[in-house]
């Protein structure tokens, strides 16, 4: 394992941390798709999570606080920072709708479309872990250019019932 690679350790202090901050979130990217499958299926570079955005400047605070790096700042749409004991992490500020869908700004001024159903809750070593469903992982796994790690995804994404 390279030394930024993201642990199961890891991964669970970050899920205490916005635990114990009272923020609701989702994990989302390689490591939420291991927890859908219940298991770590390869290893991670970082912690992808979505939020309530209401809670931006107090987890980008708390990071900041534990010794976490900015390294990319798009904002609203994310931010990727750096510890050197964590790892990466990707976070991304929803806004969250009474309909229990969601938005998330992208780029180029508009937003990304989460519908209510985007959102799960895992069970993993556990733990019930809020998660973006399998069907909205294999829709954000479309429209690029996929890496080995997004094909290798999306084959343990599609092997889930």
């Amino acid at each position: 394992m390279k030394k930024n690679d993201v642990t199961e350790e890891n991964l669970f202090y970050i899920l205490d941390l916005f635990e114990n901050l009272e923020v609701t979130y989702w994990l989302d990217g390689g490591w939420g798709v291991d927890v859908l499958t219940g298991q770590q299926q390869r290893k991670h570079r970082d912690i992808d999570i979505d939020f309530d955005s209401k809670h931006t400047e107090k987890v980008v605070q708390k990071l900041k606080e534990i010794g976490y790096e900015i390294k990319v700042d798009w904002m609203p749409a994310r931010m990727e920072l750096k510890h050197e004991k964590y790892g990466y992490i990707d976070i991304h500020p929803l806004n969250l709708k009474q309909d229990g869908s969601a938005t998330q700004a992208d780029l180029e001024d508009g937003f990304y479309k989460f519908e209510k159903d985007y959102f799960t809750i895992s069970h993993y070593k556990g733990r019930k872990i809020p998660s973006i469903s399998k069907d909205a992982q294999l829709l954000f796994h479309s429209g690029y250019d996929l890496t080995e790690k997004d094909h290798f995804d999306i084959n343990n994404l599609k092997r889930l019932n």
